[in-house]
């Protein structure tokens, strides 16, 4: 068995043969939601399994710290301390639904710097 990837067009889309990346990025999006609606329910009822404490706030804004845009997107954002920041931009599409759960921010928290690979552990350190 090869550990080489092939990927081919489905429907104007790249596939790995499984999945198109569309269809991951939008599980990747409905996964970032759930987590942040999740770690905001834990936070505002005070559950006994809260281990987040204040510093996990989840946060939205429809713009960057320097007050700049990415176009039909929003960043939603967990933590806004440097060094434990983890954010996404989303569709606006599901600002509604986020802004049903989340602090909105006229501004986003001035960005630590996190690659993805950051993420990845903020996210594994859980």
């Amino acid at each position: 068995m090869s550990d080489e990837k092939t990927f081919k067009i489905v429907n104007g889309d790249i596939s790995d043969g499984f999945h198109t990346f569309d269809e991951l990025y939008e599980h990747r999006i409905r996964l970032f939601i759930t987590l942040c609606k999740k770690i905001q329910k834990h936070r505002y009822y005070g559950d006994a399994r809260n281990r987040f404490g204040d510093e996990m706030i989840v946060w939205c804004s429809t713009k960057h710290s320097d007050g700049s845009s990415f176009g039909d997107w929003f960043v939603l954002g967990i933590n806004k301390q440097e060094g434990k920041q983890i954010t996404y931009h989303i569709p606006a599409r599901y600002w509604e639904e986020v802004t049903e759960f989340a602090d909105i921010l006229k501004k986003a928290p001035k960005w630590d710097g996190h690659t993805p690979e950051d993420v990845l552990e903020r996210l594994a350190n859980f």
